[in-house]
């Protein structure tokens, strides 16, 4: 008699369980990196919102919270790059530097590198490019103080941003929609530059009546 062949699909349940406990390890890594990235980025929105206030020590204290956080998130997702790379740590960590970045520029301090955020480079351009538009509230908000010089040097670091960005001519993929930022950011610096002309132009003419007055006869 012919013997009996093996049954195909008799390894089927043990494959089916290491497939499993390994989809139930990626499955909680993602939820866990997930809950972390959100809590960071919730810390970094409140750090720029500090920024803003010029309340710098809570604004650090914020962003020291959120990089705790997003090195949690890399920990647990360790294992799974797959993961990682699928987008909601990228989100974070641009929040987180554009966090960093914007008070660093608001503060008059030294730029942070993406070694010194451990953060990824195309993370870090969209933070930076990010900032720009925080800048230009800063800018308005000085503008209303009539901080003239003040506004003239966060334009003028606007202007370095840009120069810079819009030189990393590579694909999208590698750069995470760098050149869509950029495109926009060229747009809101272009407006912020009208509207400081313009106020710096009407505090001319204001002055110049202010002195015209002056020499008239009483």
């Amino acid at each position: 008699m012919p013997k009996k062949a093996d049954q195909p699909t008799k390894r089927l349940n043990s494959i089916a369980e290491d497939v499993r406990v390994h989809l139930d390890a990626k499955h909680a890594a993602r939820e866990q990196a997930l809950s972390l990235c959100r809590a960071a980025l919730r810390h970094s929105a409140n750090a720029i919102r500090a920024v803003h206030r010029a309340d710098f020590a809570a604004a650090e204290d914020l962003l020291a919270q959120a990089r705790s956080l997003l090195g949690q998130a890399a920990e647990a997702l360790a294992d799974h790059p797959d993961i990682f790379h699928a987008g909601f740590v990228h989100n974070a960590q641009k929040e987180f530097a554009e966090g960093c970045l914007t008070l660093a520029l608001v503060a008059g301090r030294p730029l942070p590198s993406p070694a010194d955020l451990h953060v990824d480079y195309p993370a870090y351009l969209n933070g930076l490019g990010e900032a720009m538009g925080e800048l230009r509230r800063y800018l308005l908000d000085s503008l209303r103080r009539s901080d003239i010089d003040r506004c003239e040097s966060i334009l003028a670091a606007m202007d370095d941003i840009y120069s810079v960005l819009v030189t990393m001519d590579y694909p999208e993929a590698i750069t995470a929609g760098l050149r869509r930022t950029t495109d926009a950011m060229r747009g809101l610096l272009e407006r912020t530059r009208g509207d400081l002309t313009i106020a710096l132009v009407q505090r001319r003419l204001e002055d110049r009546l202010d002195e015209f007055g002056r020499k008239l006869p009483s």
